[in-house]
């Protein structure tokens, strides 16, 4: 059985706006175009649509979801794959409620959460989960062994966790909003993001984040990272950072 685009925007929800845009990029190509111009889509379609959906909800740029797509060819192992990472987002996410339930009662009895429940996010077995394919490419490409997350770790990897992911979020917002990269307002954000590094035992200064982001802009899975969040924070990062280093 054939569908029209219609049709499939009806049956997926996805816009019809959206599949003449995956047409154009290459991402999802209908499997007939008629004399008229009508795109038409078979059983083999919509499964690929599915799969890109699935890779939406993990928040997978398009880019990155067609070189995905491209890399696991086949259904069975692509699918096991997003069950996988939707697992371990379920995880992620049932704790992160668990957390905000806590705060939300606490909060109205007028009372303050313990510091270390308030930045309770992943348990041990849930990092290891969630560093394992970052650790496998570190140490496959550049032969370097990833410790092993130790229980009394686990909160002070939180709290890091909480930090690097407003930092990384101002920045994208920073980026998106068309702040330039030496703005006030960007490197002070650098500023307190290093200065809350070093509280927590990090030893870097300002040339050695600009190192780091040089790194993740250089290698492909931090970069795809970077870039699968907005497009284009990589290089902003390493420009800020940059800048940020020879103002010191």
């Amino acid at each position: 059985m054939l569908y029209t685009v219609k049709e499939v925007a009806k049956l997926t929800g996805v816009t019809i706006k959206a599949l003449h845009h995956y047409h154009k990029i290459g991402l999802l190509q209908p499997c007939e175009i008629t004399d008229a111009g009508y795109r038409l889509y078979g059983t083999k379609e919509l499964e690929i649509l599915q799969q890109i959906l699935f890779y939406r909800e993990l928040d997978f740029s398009l880019e990155n979801i067609k070189k995905a797509l491209e890399d696991e060819p086949s259904r069975l192992i692509c699918l096991t794959k997003q069950q996988e990472l939707l697992l371990a987002r379920k995880q992620r996410l049932d704790c992160l409620l668990k957390t905000i339930n806590e705060s939300i009662v606490l909060s109205k009895e007028g009372e303050i959460m313990n510091t270390t429940d308030m930045f309770k996010g992943f348990n041990k077995d849930q990092w290891k989960v969630a560093l394992s394919e970052q650790s496998e490419y570190i140490k496959d490409k550049y032969g370097y062994d990833i410790p092993e997350v130790q229980e009394a770790d686990v909160p002070k990897m939180n709290e890091q966790a909480l930090e690097a992911q407003r930092f990384i979020r101002y920045m994208g917002d920073a980026l998106k909003s068309g702040l330039r990269a030496n703005d006030e307002k960007v490197q002070e954000v650098l500023e307190n993001h290093i200065q809350f590094l070093r509280k927590h035992g990090h030893s870097i200064d300002a040339k050695a984040l600009a190192a780091q982001t040089k790194f993740f802009l250089e290698d492909d899975f931090h970069r795809n990272m970077l870039e699968g969040q907005q497009v284009g924070l990589s290089y902003y990062l390493c420009v800020a950072t940059d800048m940020y280093a020879a103002s010191k």
